[in-house]
């Protein structure tokens, strides 16, 4: 029997029975998953919003985010302003709206360059090991010897500021985080019977890789990339806050939070709706997270 129709015997999924094929006629896991679990479905549909409104923003924003209004100055929520205004006149709804934007996309980023880099070098470092497992290791662990926080302030400081340099920032502290859980999936995987009968047959490494471990590795991986959305979108929020993101007047949910801070007992609004929205955002993917992580992780679903 070659090489190739071994893989593919031992990638075919087995003849469905008469049960299987019931199975498959029930609502799929995806569904059932937010429909058992309240959390989840909030955390879903809340963060589902928050990237919607962003995208939406020039259409559902009633006002310029960056048009100065002093007359207007710290208004109070009201019907005409219903977030308020800052000290320079400015709708804080609009700001509000608009300035999940670099967050976001930031953070979205952030963690799907992250985790393209760090699962190829855990899975290079736990599949070829020797050297170039200790090298690799070595250096993640010299990155993994800075708080990942720490680290995207100096990445910053020394990059500077602006969205790009940002991103740079978050995703460089992400990295260790999905090279450390590949290669230790990658060193578990790697004895499992098929991969170690479609290695004496001769299928290539990258074969290997590509059609056996990569496609078992997933479910942690996206478990692992949904906590660490949630970390990146507070890592964004923080360098808005430090002044190290988006210039001004361009609404930065963690700009907009340290532009009112020193306002916090004159008008509490203005730093009040911007940290809600921070947080409202990083509940709802830690919701999103828990319950795909209970989903998908055998150790979890099987308590």
């Amino acid at each position: 029997m070659t090489s190739a129709k071994l893989d593919a015997n031992l990638s075919r999924p087995p003849a469905p029975s008469g049960s299987t094929a019931r199975a498959r006629r029930r609502p799929n896991w995806f569904a059932t998953l937010f429909r058992n679990n309240q959390l989840v479905a909030a955390g879903a549909l809340i963060l589902v919003i928050m990237v919607a409104l962003s995208l939406l923003a020039p259409w559902l924003a009633p006002h310029d985010p960056t048009a100065v209004n002093i007359p207007d100055r710290l208004q109070p929520p009201s019907l005409a302003y219903p977030f308020g205004t800052d000290e320079f006149g400015r709708d804080l709804l609009s700001r509000v709206i608009y300035g999940g934007r670099p967050v976001l996309a930031s953070s979205l980023i952030s963690v799907l360059v992250a985790m393209a880099i760090g699962v190829a070098i855990g899975t290079l470092a736990g599949y070829t090991g020797g050297r170039t497992d200790n090298l690799l290791m070595r250096l993640i662990d010299i990155m993994l010897s800075f708080p990942a926080i720490l680290l995207a302030i100096l990445i910053v400081a020394a990059l500077g500021t602006g969205l790009g340099n940002a991103i740079v920032a978050i995703t460089f502290s992400l990295i260790p985080s999905f090279a450390r859980l590949a290669r230790a999936l990658t060193l578990s995987l790697s004895q499992d019977q098929y991969v170690l009968a479609a290695r004496s047959v001769g299928s290539s490494d990258a074969r290997i890789v590509l059609r056996h471990l990569l496609p078992n590795m997933a479910p942690p991986i996206i478990v692992q990339a949904t906590a660490l959305l949630a970390i990146a979108i507070a890592y964004a929020s923080a360098l808005g806050f430090l002044g190290l993101g988006v210039e001004p007047p361009t609404p930065d949910w963690g700009l907009m939070v340290s532009e009112g801070q020193r306002l916090i007992f004159d008008a509490i609004w203005v730093p009040l709706f911007p940290g809600l929205a921070i947080t409202v955002t990083v509940l709802s993917v830690n919701f999103l997270g828990d319950g795909l992580r209970d989903r998908l992780d055998p150790a979890m679903r099987n308590r």
